[in-house]
């Protein structure tokens, strides 16, 4: 009987580190966009207004040398790749490549 019950335990155990672990690395998602066009310290400030109003942003940073914005999420929330793209098309430059880093 107490074996069994320790095979339960460990077993609840194991499920909830899993949650958690996936919560984490959720928490720490960290966007990088590749972007054309992206030149001038206005053009850096007006995308970083814009997507400082999404509610999943946490932080956002746009490097003009690299032509990289890095967007860091708050935990438990996302961002997809159609709103990303939406927001930096609509603001006339073009996305070489999302990538996700968590």
């Amino acid at each position: 009987m107490k074996f069994t019950i320790t095979i339960i335990l460990l077993f609840f155990t194991l499920i909830t580190f899993n949650v958690t672990k996936s919560q984490e690395e959720l928490e720490n998602e960290v966007l990088s966009i590749s972007v054309n066009g992206l030149v001038c310290d206005f053009c850096a400030r007006s995308i970083e207004k814009l997507f400082s109003k999404k509610e999943s942003v946490k932080s956002i940073n746009v490097n003009l040398e690299k032509m990289l914005i890095t967007i860091s999420l708050k935990k438990g929330k996302s961002l997809n790749d159609a709103i990303i793209t939406k927001v930096i098309t609509d603001s006339g430059y073009d996305i070489r490549e999302i990538h996700r880093d968590r």
